[in-house]
């Protein structure tokens, strides 16, 4: 795969997170809200007098919009994903999956033969997968998941294979790689990182610089294929941060 950055286009896969607005939500929190500060004289909205816009946001990374978390997200140590995110060009690989639909009433899953079918050469490790799953379509940017709209998740074996490929970077179009209620156990997500079942500690073998990208939106104009991927957070101090991963392709 070779690229030259100018004859590179940027597509945006991130939701935009609208405060106070339509947003996708998990789990059923608080959605995120935005209000102007007031101390004193000063307002922060200039709709109501004040000289700038200077507002307190309040948001749930891992539950309002695109996010992208560390293995910090299920351990006792804080493990900040400013540390663990390393990489800045990442080759990436865009598939669409169907998930097996006969499973748990109203659930669905991610198989392994369907992510299978989509990777032609095992022996080529992928650092950066990206996961679309079908049906697609705008309403991903609002979607509420909850005990009644369960969506799609891995199943076990196909997490296998992905960590077997070599993916550092995991990016879904789904809140979580998980059942989003699953009693806590986070099977895949330990997988993924390397940690035992039921455990909160790292080990030597544990996946400190892979990380997992939740709720994205792959537009339908984005073909499967082979990519570059800049994976950008904020410098948040945080297992979590808000992101927006740009996918790059030539021009043409």
């Amino acid at each position: 795969m070779e690229f030259k950055l100018e004859d590179l286009v940027a597509i945006d896969l991130s939701i935009p997170l609208r405060f106070n607005g339509p947003q996708p939500n998990a789990w059923g929190v608080e959605p995120a809200t935005s209000l102007p500060v007031e101390a004193g004289d000063l307002v922060g909205d200039t709709r109501l007098g004040g000289s700038v816009n200077f507002e307190q946001y309040t948001f749930i990374p891992h539950c309002s919009g695109t996010h992208t978390e560390c293995v910090g997200h299920i351990t006792y140590e804080r493990i900040s994903i400013r540390e663990c995110l390393r990489d800045v060009l990442i080759p990436a690989k865009v598939c669409t999956v169907v998930p097996y639909t006969s499973v748990a009433p109203g659930d669905a899953v991610i198989t392994r033969s369907s992510l299978a079918e989509k990777v032609t050469d095992r022996n080529v490790r992928v650092p950066a997968l990206i996961v679309r799953t079908l049906p697609n379509g705008e309403w991903k940017r609002t979607a509420e998941y909850g005990e009644g709209n369960v969506p799609p998740y891995f199943a076990p074996d196909a997490m296998d294979l992905i960590v077997e490929l070599g993916v550092k970077h995991l990016l879904v179009d789904l809140p979580s790689i998980d059942r989003i209620f699953d009693d806590g156990k986070l099977l895949n997500h330990r997988k993924f990182w390397n940690i035992e079942t039921g455990s909160h500690e790292v080990n030597p073998h544990t996946r400190l610089n892979s990380t997992v990208t939740e709720l994205i939106y792959v537009p339908d104009s984005v073909e499967d294929g082979e990519y570059l991927l800049n994976l950008q957070i904020a410098p948040f101090e945080s297992d979590c941060s808000p992101s927006r991963p740009l996918l790059l392709r030539k021009l043409g």
